[in-house]
């Protein structure tokens, strides 16, 4: 079927191309690399177990929301995540402060959200 005389599809955008594919990759294998630390967390302090968790999954689905706008409304979306990037940090440093986790666990896991938080603050300065 053809679309009629005027119209054409809408261009192809969001989650197709291959730099919101692996930001978003990105995010999940934060998610991945958080998820034994957030259950150590979630056992001493359910409720930042809770916070922490649903902050990471907040920077998941604001940039994939993100990567399916246009213009400031995709902005205001990575500028969410981006905050909720940040949340997340600051409860794992929380938990180590706490004792919670020891900060050795949490190097590699704050190196990786540090670099996607370069990423992201890129697609808002876009």
């Amino acid at each position: 079927m053809t679309a009629p005389v005027g119209t054409q599809a809408a261009p192809v955008v969001g989650m197709h191309n291959a730099k919101s594919c692996s930001i978003l990759e990105h995010a999940l294998e934060i998610i991945e690399m958080a998820r034994p630390l957030i259950e150590a967390i979630y056992r001493k302090d359910r409720d930042l177990g809770s916070q922490v968790r649903r902050a990471l999954s907040s920077v998941a689905l604001n940039l994939a929301e993100g990567f399916g706008c246009t213009g400031g409304s995709a902005r205001a979306r990575f500028e969410t995540a981006r905050g909720s990037l940040n949340e997340a940090g600051t409860g794992f440093r929380i938990a180590v402060a706490w004792r919670y986790i020891p900060q050795s666990a949490t190097n590699e896991l704050l190196e990786s959200m540090h670099s996607l938080g370069g990423r992201v603050f890129g697609l808002v300065r876009r």
